[in-house]
């Protein structure tokens, strides 16, 4: 019997997967260890750490322990920098809001699970006028831990009703695709962050959502049948190498 869409669910990430932005949170950054006497490259730093919360992200780099309170001005300050050089530059990437509605009518639950706060997704989904295609979402404010853990994954799976192993998520970072097996699900990366060789075992590899169509997906899931183990190895390997 073929698959059912309303069997299922799709599971966006929102950086590099709604909007192409990488190179704008680099740049915010990379302002920012600036600012704090920090040589650290901030482009291939977020190749390797992109999905993680701000704050964690920081604590890679910084020298010393630094209390929290502390850690979450500079990443406000981060946050700051980002809106001010990505304001006249917030578009979704080709073709997002035809394939949303496409998988909406199939029967496809659909939900957000970003590792960005309250604020900073207003900032994007409203801007861009998404917030009507998803059914769920779940930002950092509603997990315990984000990626490369499960829990912003597993959190939106089960709110849309739909067990792991029907859910499909949209990545752009190695770290996001590990969450992703880590709860059980397959994914579709999304090449504006990574060249498609850089991830483990998505579906497929998309440039944008053009060419994808429900259908599509569906044929995806029927050769794939089982998520992938996640790779401790590649997870690990995007931390050591800083």
């Amino acid at each position: 019997m073929p698959l059912a869409a309303s069997d299922h669910a799709l599971i966006f990430d929102m950086d590099g997967v709604l909007i192409d932005n990488t190179r704008y949170q680099a740049r915010a950054f990379q302002l920012l260890f600036r600012e704090l006497g920090l040589t650290t490259k901030a482009l291939p730093l977020l190749r390797r750490l992109n999905g993680m919360p701000a704050t964690n992200i920081l604590q890679t780099v910084l020298r010393n322990p630094v209390p929290k309170k502390e850690l979450k001005q500079y990443a406000d300050r981060r946050e700051f920098l980002y809106r001010v050089l990505y304001w006249d530059k917030r578009r979704e990437l080709e073709g997002l809001t035809k394939f949303l509605a496409a998988a909406r009518a199939a029967g496809f639950k659909l939900a957000l699970g970003t590792g960005s706060g309250a604020e900073t997704i207003d900032y994007i989904v409203d801007h861009l006028g998404l917030r009507h295609h998803f059914d769920v979402i779940v930002g950092k404010d509603d997990v315990d831990r984000g990626k490369p853990h499960a829990d912003t994954f597993a959190v939106a799976a089960r709110q849309l009703g739909i067990p792991p192993e029907r859910c499909v998520v949209f990545e752009d970072a190695i770290l996001g695709e590990q969450a992703a097996y880590k709860g059980g699900m397959r994914c579709i990366a999304v090449s504006t962050t990574l060249p498609a060789r850089q991830f483990q075992a998505p579906l497929a590899v998309i440039k944008d959502f053009t060419d994808l169509t429900p259908a599509l997906v569906l044929t995806l899931l029927e050769a794939h049948p089982k998520a992938p183990k996640p790779s401790r190895e590649l997870a690990q390997r995007q931390y050591m190498q800083l």
